[in-house]
Formats: C-alpha cells, structure tokens, sequence
C-alpha cells in the first residue's frame, strides 16, 4: 500500500507542472567511483578521467574535510551523485531529514544527477545497511511509483534508479525485474542506471539468460552502467565490488553497448581498493570497448 507523508518543509514545484518530459540525462565519457585512498592523487594530478560518481551519505554532513575534498573535484570534472539509503520501495513514511540533507548536498554540488536503488534499507526506524530486494508485483509498482513520484517532486529533478544484486526471490512476483523496472519508469518518470554487473549476478543466482534482462529494458530510460567485480562461490555470486570486473562481466557490457549505445559509465570498487592507476586501466578498457562497438556519433 501506498504511504503518504506530509513533509514537514517546503518541497519544489511537483514535476509535472515543470516539465512534462525532462531532458535527458548528458553522456558524460567514462568515470569512477570517488574514493578517500585516491583524494590527494586525483587533486594533485590530473587522471584521464571524464567524470566522478559520489556516495551521497558521505558528503550529506555540513563541513569536514570529505565536503571541501568534493569542492575541490567538482571545480574540474562533472559529478553524479549516488545514494544507498533512500530505500525508495520501503514502507515507512519517507525520512525528509534524509531528503532535506540530499536536497542540501545536490545544490551545492550541482550533479548532472542523483541515483540510488530499486530497493529498501529498512524499516521501523532501522536501516539494516543493505540493498534489500523487493516482490515484482502490481501493488508494490503502484506503491514505488508513489514513493518515486514524492521523492522527485521534493527533490525538483527526475531520480536515476539502479537494479540491485539478489539472492533470493519472492513466490508472489507477478512480473520480471525489467518489467517491473520499464513499467517504474515510465509511469515515475525516473531514469535508469543499468548495473551491468548486478545483472550478471542476479542472473546466476537465479538461473536466468541475463542478456533477457537487457533486452527487456528500454533502450531510451538508461542513462548510466556501472561495472564492478563480485566474488564467485560457485554456487553463487556474492556483489562484493572488491574485484576487477570479469571476462563474463565485459561480454555483458559489450552487449549492453550494442543495445543502449553510448551510456555514462563507470567503475565501482568498494573494498581490496587497488592504486589509482589500475582503475584509470579499466576506465580505459570501458572506453576503448565503446569505441570499437559504437559508431563514432552513435546517440
């Protein structure tokens, strides 16, 4: 079911009455993930890098050293921030102290745009610090799909939502991932950022064609890939970004590539964080892929 929230501060005008089709999202080349062990060599240098991804929570705190870091950054490359708590399909009123501190950072660093998960991250006051999976049935779309359309009006800007690694799944779906997400967006207005990774591992875990997915998704609501390695049990696949992206998980770019054309993409490390130089390398080996696949003024 639906939650409504009244919100204790003023929201922007709802998005509707701004625009009835945003814009889309610019291409913005071949990023990375922004990182603390990388700070003091990005500023004193200049790595052959298009753009940075943030992690919203750790600059939404006034001041500090993270936040004058970000300053810094933002002067010379094109930011995009990327958040893990919005927890956007959960059940609980909206938190607008989250969302007054989004609203407050994204002004400051003027994002070309800010994403978070097709997921949930707690309940009851409790944020279990996960990216929780969710059924793909009509009741929850028609729930997220509130919850969305609340969050862009408050934020003033269409949001980017990513598809999330799982490991289990619910008896009670009545439609696919990439249903459930192409439905999400075009009734939201939301864009899609397309975790090419997080494909590959749900995949597998669940026994699926993942190249299924991508065709399932339309072509036109992806506006950023992220690549990333995992940790491969066997059995299963566990999303642990503490990898170089694999030879499977590159194919599936490559096809993704010929289906999206050019999308913003970046590299994600999150643990076992390697010199600065060797994720510029795989950076590059993005690029480089793009450019043999895509015709050279590919939209």
């Amino acid at each position: 079911m639906n939650v409504v929230s009244k919100s204790p501060l003023p929201a922007a005008a709802p998005l509707a009455d701004r625009q009835q089709r945003p814009a889309k999202p610019p291409f913005l080349g071949f990023g990375l993930g922004l990182r603390a062990q990388h700070y003091d060599e990005i500023l004193e240098g200049h790595p052959p890098i298009d753009w940075f991804e943030v992690i919203s929570e750790n600059y939404m705190l006034p001041g500090g050293q993270p936040l004058r870091v970000l300053d810094r950054i933002r002067e010379r490359y094109p930011v995009v921030m990327h958040g893990v708590s919005l927890s956007i399909a959960s059940t609980a009123p909206p938190d607008f102290d989250y969302l007054r501190a989004l609203r407050d950072l994204a002004s400051r660093v003027e994002p070309k745009w800010v994403s978070d998960h097709l997921c949930w991250t707690g309940v009851h006051g409790k944020n279990v610090h996960d990216l929780l999976p969710i059924p793909y049935t009509r009741e929850a779309l028609d729930h997220v799909v509130g919850r969305v359309q609340l969050v862009q009006d408050y934020l003033g800007r269409a949001i980017v939502l990513e598809n999330v690694s799982t490991y289990v799944q619910f008896s009670n779906c009545e439609m696919t991932e990439w249903e459930f997400l192409t439905e999400l967006s075009r009734r939201s207005g939301c864009w899609l950022l397309f975790d090419v990774n997080n494909v590959y591992v749900s995949a597998f875990n669940h026994g699926y064609d993942p190249t299924t997915f991508l065709e399932g998704i339309p072509a036109d609501r992806v506006v950023q890939f992220h690549m990333a390695g995992h940790s491969h049990m066997g059995t299963h696949i566990i999303d642990t970004h503490d990898h170089p992206v694999c030879d499977d998980v590159w194919d599936l770019y490559a096809a993704a590539l010929k289906r999206f054309g050019r999308v913003s993409t970046m590299i994600e490390r999150d643990d076992n964080i390697p010199p600065l130089d060797e994720l510029v390398a795989e950076v590059d080996q993005a690029r480089e892929m793009a450019a043999k696949i895509l015709p050279r003024h590919a939209g």
